[in-house]
């Protein structure tokens, strides 16, 4: 079986991202793949704006992160809520590779498969962002192939591993329909 090259990251500029943490666990759960961990910080871009791009152009990190995509077989991301949306790192490296000239517009996933995750210290058992992200991503080339919503981060991850039961089970069901995606490709 091929070697897949996997790409994970949290979605957030947060050194001690709890969102980090779920991707590389996940990423790390994962057989037959090598992966990249990227760091929102390595990628940090002026704020974008129409102006600065007719002024500088598309920002250097932007498309060093896109070309960090198209490297990759399968992208393993777990996106940060700050007041119901993305992180503003993360919103910003977003629109600047959106005006990268791809071959087909506003592909900044590259039709890459993706495993989607989010976790919060927050017990809700609902993720504004993961909804929003569900529905965004693939209009810009993402192929969802499993999610994954773990709340109150801090209770049900320890030791680095999901200790609570229903969110252990609902993540390994997750975690091998990924598996076997990868393993078709």
């Amino acid at each position: 079986m091929e070697m897949k090259n996997i790409l994970a990251f949290g979605a957030s500029n947060s050194r001690t991202s709890i969102n980090k943490q779920l991707a590389i666990y996940t990423a790390n759960q994962l057989k037959n793949v090598e992966v990249t961990i990227a760091d929102l910080n390595h990628y940090e871009s002026p704020l974008f704006s129409v102006d600065e791009e007719k002024a500088c152009g598309v920002h250097e990190n932007a498309i060093r992160f896109y070309e960090l995509i198209k490297e990759n077989d399968a992208i393993v991301v777990s996106v940060a809520e700050y007041n119901g949306l993305h992180t503003s790192a993360f919103k910003n490296l977003w629109d600047w590779m959106s005006r990268i000239p791809m071959e087909q517009p506003m592909n900044i996933w590259n039709n890459s498969p993706l495993f989607l995750l989010s976790t919060s210290p927050s017990k809700r058992p609902v993720n504004h962002v993961m909804k929003i992200s569900k529905e965004l991503f693939p209009h810009f080339g993402a192929e969802i192939v499993s999610e994954f919503y773990l709340p109150s981060f801090h209770h049900f991850f320890k030791d680095d591993s999901i200790v609570e039961d229903t969110y252990k089970v609902k993540f390994e069901e997750q975690k091998i329909r990924f598996q076997a995606y990868l393993d078709s490709m």
